[in-house]
């Protein structure tokens, strides 16, 4: 049940990042205006998508305070790593956005470093 609190943080922030990004590239660029730009940043903020993107952190941070109450923060701090992987994963499954051979490097790195980080 500890690892599930961890889990669930890691799934909640990776929604967030992917609902976020969906969403900012379904609005558009930014505008150059500064009154456009607030136009544009509040329309985002009251987007439905969005605010769920935002409770999805506020989740988050409450399956981590329950992951903190089981965990030492320096044994399960490590697996956030994931949320690394699966972002860079789903953003090229959902956004077509590449994964080239520094990123899988990266990928395979932050892997061997959640095995070894989290032992002991």
């Amino acid at each position: 049940m500890n690892y599930l609190y961890v889990l669930m943080t890691v799934a909640l922030t990776v929604y967030g990042q992917i609902v976020i990004k969906w969403q900012v590239l379904k609005a558009g660029s930014m505008p150059t205006d500064s009154a456009e730009k607030l136009k544009f940043l509040f329309h985002l903020v009251l987007n439905p998508w969005l605010l769920s993107a935002f409770l999805a952190a506020f989740l988050a941070s409450v399956t981590w305070m329950a992951a903190m109450t089981k965990l030492q923060l320096s044994h399960a701090y490590p697996f956030m790593s994931l949320a690394f992987v699966m972002v860079i994963l789903l953003s090229n499954l959902f956004f077509g956005e590449p994964i080239n051979a520094y990123k899988l490097a990266g990928v395979l790195i932050v892997m061997a470093g959640l095995a070894i980080g989290s032992q002991g």
